[in-house]
């Protein structure tokens, strides 16, 4: 009988998730959902040296703001495998090291760091490439199968300090499929002994992760390629533990790769480059340093998933704009790519830029009503409806429209005084002071009839376009970019238009003087 499909992700709480992260979690859910799965949130906290105060609260808001919400987990409602935060599971691991002590399958080590480190440097000195405590080093060090059992029992009776460790098996060939990459192999001889229980009590990452994943009933393991090497071991547990019956399917995802170059993407790219790392703000409480999120840049969050999506995975076709829902149809983990993925703002950027299009005027218009009100401009409606429909085909984020269109709702600040200079002259000046009487006399204000009069006098005057266009727009925005002059004027209204017109035109003289 096929099991219900159960997926998690389990970040660690030492730091802001990174896109790598927020990816993970994004296949993990869309597998969820297209197969009326679950998905759960569990956070692996087992090294508390390494916790960093925030970072949980940072992972759910980060998840919510994606839209990519568990059912079962932290921060999202408990389901039957509560509690899902590991050091309040901690109660639960020993049973799973003390069958794999009675099978055989893992050992008690006595060793001190000053006698692991001795052992490292011996090697060294012999030549031996990175050495680790493994199915050769473990017969010279002080463990259970080393030392007799009458004096391991006195060791454990007084209390002295012990780890667990895994007792990997020399030169064996470990053999599993992953989804994405087809059958892999590791030789245990590359392996080493791991710990599974520090001597407080706490498991590592390796026993919490496959003991969790068992209780929790984990059908699949998504998870990123820096973990491919963990795999192998966490095979044998199962084996060992007797779970491979029910042993999860595994696919390790691509690395998102540096913008240029070579190498995995880490925040200093963000830093050099100038993008955003993390999709909300994090502010670090112990330098207290801010660094920006892609929600604080002005990125929608679907525009971001859709970017994240796409970075590793496709659907087979060329197709980039994609819903939610289109993702949970399309997805397969059968088309995630090996290779790694290269991260290209340009592109996040512009699917920004497509959603940021796609979204009605009237959407727009209430997206931009905070804004508006920051800047102490009046809100009105209908009138930012169409200002956001002029400028929404230039902008990257919403913001934007207000910084590159401000002068709808300000006098212009600033203007082209290098085009004027090559423009404006006593020819020009007399052109467009002839038009304005004109434009003002129009009762229909509207953009068609300003263009059709606009043609006539150039007809009858046998000018050109560019003889008064420019100025025209120069004298309304400031700037020669932005929306159809005739589409701006009609914004505006007849009052603001002519005497912006009639004031800018009287300043250009000076400006270019």
């Amino acid at each position: 009988m096929e099991r219900k499909v159960r997926v998690r992700f389990a970040p660690s709480p030492t730091g802001p998730l990174h896109p790598g992260g927020i990816r993970t979690a994004l296949y993990n859910y869309l597998l969820a959902k297209q197969t009326g799965g679950d998905f759960i949130l569990r956070v692996e906290d087992t090294d508390q040296n390494r916790f960093v105060p925030g970072a949980e609260e940072f992972i759910i808001k980060a998840l919510k703001w994606c839209g990519i919400e568990p059912n079962e987990g932290i921060g999202f409602g408990d389901g039957p495998h509560a509690p899902y935060r590991q050091s309040e599971r901690k109660h639960m691991y020993r049973e799973y090291a003390d069958k794999l002590i009675a099978s055989g399958d893992a050992y008690y080590a006595f060793d001190t760091e000053e006698d692991i480190d001795k052992m490292r440097k011996d090697l060294e000195a012999q030549g031996v490439p990175s050495p680790s405590y493994n199915a050769v080093t473990r017969q010279y060090m002080k463990n259970s199968l080393t030392l007799p059992q009458e004096e391991v029992e006195r060791r454990l009776a007084a209390g002295e300090a012990y780890v667990i460790r895994f007792k990997m098996p020399r030169n064996e060939d470990v053999k599993f499929f992953d989804e994405i990459r087809d059958w892999v192999t590791f030789n245990t001889s590359q392996l080493n002994d791991a710990v599974l229980l520090k001597s407080d009590g706490m498991p590592t990452y390796h026993l919490a992760n496959v003991a969790d994943d068992y209780m929790m009933e984990i059908t699949h393991v998504i998870r990123g390629e820096e973990w491919l090497s963990s795999a192998p071991l966490h095979v044998l547990l199962y084996r060992a533990l007797g779970f491979e019956s029910v042993m999860p399917k595994f696919a390790h995802l691509p690395l998102l790769l540096k913008p240029d170059g070579n190498g995995k993407l880490s925040k200093r790219d963000g830093d050099r480059l100038g993008f955003p790392f993390y999709a909300i703000n994090w502010e670090n409480r112990e330098t207290g340093e801010t660094s920006e999120g892609y929600r604080e840049k002005g990125f929608f969050p679907e525009a971001f998933v859709n970017f994240l999506v796409l970075l590793g995975w496709n659907p087979g076709d060329n197709k980039e704009i994609m819903s939610m829902e289109e993702m949970i149809q399309l997805f397969s983990l059968k088309k995630v790519h090996k290779a790694g993925a290269r991260y290209d703002f340009d592109k996040a950027k512009w699917f920004n830029q497509q959603y940021l299009k796609a979204k009605s005027d009237d959407t727009l218009a209430e997206i931009l009503k905070p804004l508006l009100d920051e800047k102490g401009y009046p809100f009105d409606q209908a009138f930012a409806s169409q200002f956001a429909h002029l400028m929404k085909d230039r902008a990257v984020y919403t913001k934007d429209l207000l910084e590159q269109g401000y002068y709808f709702y300000e006098d212009v600040k600033t203007f082209d005084v290098e085009t004027l200079k090559k423009r404006w002259n006593a020819d020009a000046k007399s052109r467009v002071n002839e038009l304005l009487p004109i434009l003002e006399a129009s009762e229909d204000f509207t953009a068609a009839a300003l263009e059709q009069k606009t043609k006539d006098f150039l007809t009858e005057k046998g000018l050109k376009i560019g003889e008064v266009m420019p100025l025209l727009r120069i004298g309304l925005a400031g700037i020669l970019q932005g929306p159809p002059v005739f589409d701006m004027m009609a914004l505006l209204g007849k009052d603001r238009s002519i005497a912006r017109l009639k004031q800018n035109f009287a300043n250009f003289d000076t400006l270019i003087a």
